[in-house]
């Protein structure tokens, strides 16, 4: 203890700076002898703790790398798998709310997405805290509702079908990829329809889900999932869906609008794990066709297969497509396998003429495998990125959750001087 300057109280030692000067709080109020220095050098408040690690980052991240790895090693769960008990649930519902409205239809993709988001929000809240648990939610609901390795198991089972020249049986595998109606398709029409479910599908069952699980969390799978299954069921131009189904299609439009541009760009990137084992083939320049190459041989010709091109693809043919994010994926595959896709399909009864993507050739049943090639390569790359987004955003929640740094400033004005007699 040591006795101030003119002042006839003990003050502690700690309190006091050379020459008599002792640091108050803000207040002007006379410290407390339990109060650390270091709290009133910081203004009365408590010191900033250093940055460290997010707490809460790490648990998602690791469940969505472990949620890709179970369904790699695993594949869907062949009983009980909870995105069939999702659509049963919502065909049961259709069965009993249908009509010929949008406002019905709204209502119905509202009362279906609620009742798998709210569950999910719950228990992410009860499994916050808690790293072993919310790393193990988010693991098993990323394995239940992504789905790389049915895809690309179905794909080659379409390619082997193909292949062996087993036209029936490829027939009977395309309903399992995409919704077009395949028996009035032939073996390049399916080649070409197997290939473009590759593209859409590596958007709506890998990159989409895992970007919308890395941002929002368990409620974020659980009601993508949701709006991405009821768009496959109700989102259809028929008769039947045209105004029912409108709100499902418009739902999954804006959950995919991010994701699918995402996929397009993972593609250009990826493009040389495709490219590398694709046929050598230039297209010819605007001036010239095919049969009539440039003077001087093909030295201005563009290589139709790689990064390049699957960028070319994606500007120039992704935006004539009529869906807004379906065309992004399907030509960024075009371009980066050197195929020509697109052209008439059938969904439901109803005729759909889409535009050309791609300048290459007709896809032939071994472009399925490298299509599945490429497709794994997003896959990997997608996981990679959902997890940075993770880490990314449970750093900033944490740092928000303590707040700015107070300043580091002592009071020593006027207000914290001892008056001294005279």
């Amino acid at each position: 203890m040591v006795l101030g300057p003119g002042h006839n109280s003990l003050m502690p030692r700690s309190l006091c700076w050379p020459g008599g000067t002792t640091v108050l709080p803000p207040s002007g109020g006379a410290p407390s002898p339990r109060t650390p220095l270091a709290a009133l050098w910081h203004g009365g408040r408590p010191p900033p703790v250093p940055p460290g690690p997010p707490a809460r980052a790490w648990p998602l991240a690791v469940g969505l790398a472990a949620g890709v790895a179970l369904d790699a090693l695993l594949g869907d769960p062949r009983r009980c798998h909870p995105v069939a008990a999702f659509g049963r649930a919502a065909a049961a519902l259709e069965a009993r709310d249908y009509a010929d409205s949008r406002l019905r239809g709204a209502a119905h993709a509202t009362a279906c997405v609620l009742a798998v988001a709210a569950p999910a929000a719950l228990l992410h809240r009860r499994t916050r805290g808690r790293p072993p648990w919310e790393a193990a939610a988010a693991a098993l609901a990323v394995w239940a509702v992504t789905g790389a390795r049915s895809l690309h198991h179905e794909a080659e089972r379409a390619m082997v079908a193909l292949a062996g020249h087993d036209l029936p049986a490829a027939r009977r595998v395309l309903p399992s990829l995409c919704g077009r109606d395949p028996a009035g398709l032939d073996a390049a029409e399916i080649t070409r329809a197997v290939i473009e479910s590759v593209a859409e599908n590596t958007s709506d069952a890998v990159v989409a889900p895992l970007l919308w699980g890395a941002v929002a969390g368990l409620p974020g799978l659980a009601a993508y999932r949701a709006v991405n299954t009821l768009d496959a069921m109700v989102g259809y131009r028929s008769s039947r869906y045209l105004r029912y189904g409108w709100a499902s299609a418009r739902l999954d439009d804006a959950a995919n609008w991010i994701p699918a541009r995402v996929t397009a760009a993972l593609t250009v990137a990826c493009a040389p794990v495709a490219s590398a084992t694709a046929k050598t083939q230039m297209a010819p320049l605007p001036e010239t066709s095919a049969q009539s190459p440039p003077a001087g041989g093909d030295l201005g010709a563009r290589p139709v297969c790689g990064s390049a091109a699957a960028l070319r693809a994606v500007l120039r043919d992704g935006p004539r497509h009529p869906s807004p994010n379906a065309g992004r994926c399907e030509a960024a595959f075009a371009g980066a396998l050197g195929l020509r896709l697109g052209g008439t399909n059938v969904y439901g009864g109803v005729t759909e003429v889409r535009p050309g993507l791609g300048e290459g050739s007709a896809p032939e049943p071994d472009d399925i495998r490298r299509a599945v090639r490429l497709s794994r390569a997003v896959t990997a790359a997608a996981t990679g990125l959902a997890v940075l987004v993770a880490l990314t955003r449970g750093g900033r929640r944490s740092r928000s959750a303590r707040g700015p740094a107070p300043r580091s400033r002592p009071t020593t004005g006027r207000a914290g001087r001892i008056p001294r007699r005279r």
